[in-house]
């Protein structure tokens, strides 16, 4: 057991400090971030949406998502990721807060669209400071370690969420998600402040790669797409189905989607160092993780035994434990060709294109055509999503030659 712990601890060995409090304000903003996972069920049973306007509400989530993550980008490559990741969080944690006022449908289509757009113009602004604090050898476990922050913070919160539901209602979500993300800015501001903490800034490429003609990254794009829209059914649907087809309560769903961050959290970081050492192919690996990801899907179809919900929920965590670092650290290491701001932004555009399509049309087809019929068609997607990569292996391939 002791060996065990011990290497372990190693596979944590030679991040950087600036990638350990990067992290540690990741984990204190997730943490918070418990309204997301119960989106769903509030607007169902708190603002008596029906699921076709539960559907559309979460598009606009996404589309603030689109427009955010763009606007992050491009700022990020004009003023610098410390300024953006600042103000992104300082921002969500005001506007969280007044989300709580939204009670129509417009309202809160326009409300979760702007608190979105504030929100997710952090994420493309904290992969470019995360290459620039990680060493080259060390890119994909520093992706790790954050998604390690990101998802012990989800375990916490959706088993805390359910407390403070239970406890007080869902109000106390939206104080919650406000004061964390200002918690975090705060952080942000005392440990990473330019003026405190020195990096060495990477060399601005001269004549740098537009995103949009780079064809492999494309093809990545539409891959990570299908992902994000596969994945994302996760924090709607999902929930949908533990409550209305397997009768659990909020805080037994909180419990079981902990479950994944918690052993995202023990397993991810020895996971990712065994495979970097298999030297493998980064897209073949995340073709596996998007296959174990489709097929959580269609086990829940196979049985009425509520095992198979926890069998779900570790086939996701295994598939994203492996598909997130590894796409992460590639589109990282492909952003240095060009505009680290602008490829980092598309690849975080394709999760955002996916809150857009993903919810609404997994909405509207559980409310067609049942929850069966749609784990099949999620499931179809997937295989298709892992077609596409096995095209992009053609495509590098030849970029070598």
């Amino acid at each position: 057991m002791n060996t065990l712990f011990k290497n372990y601890i190693n596979t944590f060995r030679g991040l950087s400090t600036e990638v350990w409090w990067l992290s540690l304000i990741t984990f204190i903003n997730r943490s918070g971030t418990m309204v997301i996972p119960f989106l769903s069920l509030y607007l169902t049973k708190s603002l008596n949406f029906s699921l076709s306007d539960v559907g559309w509400v979460m598009s606009c989530f996404g589309l603030g998502s689109v427009v955010g993550t763009w606007i992050g980008g491009k700022l990020t490559d004009i003023i610098g990721y410390y300024k953006v990741m600042l103000v992104s969080l300082l921002g969500t944690g005001i506007l969280f807060v007044f989300l709580q006022f939204a009670s129509t449908f417009n309202q809160f289509c326009f409300g979760i669209f702007i608190v979105m757009l504030v929100a997710d113009s952090f994420r493309p602004a904290m992969f470019v400071a995360l290459s620039v604090y990680s060493k080259p050898e060390n890119k994909t476990r520093s992706v790790t370690l954050v998604r390690l922050a990101i998802n012990l913070g989800f375990s916490a919160g959706p088993a805390l969420g359910g407390l403070i539901i239970a406890g007080i209602g869902y109000v106390g979500l939206f104080w919650t998600d406000g004061i964390t993300c200002v918690l975090a800015a705060l952080l942000l501001l005392q440990v990473l402040n330019p003026k405190k903490v020195k990096v060495v800034e990477k060399t601005k490429v001269l004549n740098p790669v537009s995103v949009y003609k780079d064809k492999a990254f494309l093809i990545f794009f539409v891959a990570m797409f299908i992902f994000g829209f596969i994945f994302m059914q996760y924090f709607s649907t999902i929930p949908l189905y533990y409550s209305e087809n397997r009768l659990l309560s909020e805080f037994n769903i909180g419990l079981l989607m902990g479950l994944s961050g918690l052993v995202i959290f023990l397993l991810e970081m020895p996971l990712i160092k065994w495979l970097e050492d298999l030297k493998k192919s980064k897209i073949k690996l995340i073709a596996l993780g998007l296959f174990f990801v489709g097929i959580s899907f269609i086990i829940l179809n196979l049985t009425g035994w509520v095992g198979v919900l926890i069998i779900g929920i570790l086939l996701m965590s295994l598939g994203e434990m492996i598909a997130f670092p590894f796409s992460n650290s590639f589109a990282v290491e492909r952003s240095e060709k060009g505009n680290q701001g602008e490829y980092m932004a598309l690849y975080s555009i394709a999760f955002s294109l996916a809150h857009i399509f993903s919810h609404n049309v997994g909405m509207q087809m559980v409310n067609k055509f049942g929850f069966d019929v749609t784990w099949i068609a999620i499931t179809v997607f997937a295989f298709i999503g892992v077609l596409i990569l096995a095209y992009l292996v053609k495509v590098l391939k030849r970029e070598v030659i």
